[in-house]
């Protein structure tokens, strides 16, 4: 994948069809499989974080060209307009008004209007629960597990010589009870851009479900 930073609000990258379908996404799933579609854009966003501190908040504008060898993609965080009460998204004059029906279909979820608002939140409020971590050694691994810390599942992965934890709070509790548990977790890692659609499909499971456990077991 090829990323070009063009400015502080917008970044710009091209993904061929090869890379998209060894990321394990079908080319025409892509266009009309709505959930297959966020997963790849998502993962594509985490590493265009990684590599250019692109971080997404807020509102976005994704144009999409799909090319002869695969997609050329640009996306912009809106900004605050002068009085500082409405999103403005940077959309030139000979582009408003088109519609592309298949840019639709791939991504019209992630035009995060004002009226979309709503549901982003409920969304965000739902992946609050997970999260991924990475560790820089295996040692934090093991002084993590000694911690006998509760109100969670956990994954361990190995990807690119790096260990990752999967952590899935449970629903039923409150936003402090996370923040608190996290802030724990985060003293041995830290909070990892990679997803975990891309470590299920590039890295390498160790353990599922109980990875914290597992490991104190072996090494108390």
């Amino acid at each position: 994948m090829e990323i070009e930073r063009i400015n502080e609000h917008t970044v710009k990258f091209y993904i061929s069809y090869g890379d998209i379908e060894d990321r394990g996404f079908d080319r025409e799933e892509i266009w009309y499989n709505r959930e297959r579609s966020e997963e790849l854009f998502w993962e594509v966003m985490d590493e265009v974080h990684e590599e250019e501190e692109f971080a997404v908040e807020g509102p976005l504008w994704i144009q999409v060209q799909a090319l002869d060898k695969g997609l050329e993609i640009v996306v912009t965080k809106a900004q605050l307009s002068k009085d500082g009460q409405k999103l403005e998204l940077p959309i030139p004059e000979d582009k408003k008004g088109q519609t592309d029906e298949s840019l639709d279909a791939l991504l019209d979820d992630f035009h995060k209007e004002e009226q979309d608002q709503e549901e982003h939140n409920e969304k965000d409020k739902k992946l609050q629960l997970q999260f991924v971590l990475k560790l820089d050694d295996f040692e934090d691994l093991i002084a993590l597990s000694q911690l006998n810390m509760q109100d969670f599942t956990t994954s361990l992965y190995s990807f690119e010589n790096r260990y990752y934890l999967y952590v899935d709070f449970l629903e039923e509790l409150s936003d402090e009870q996370v923040e608190n548990k996290l802030s724990i977790l985060l003293e041995y890692a830290h909070e990892s851009v990679v997803s975990i659609y891309r470590l299920q499909e590039y890295g390498q499971l160790i353990v599922k479900g109980n990875a914290l456990e597992t490991i104190q077991q072996h090494f108390s």
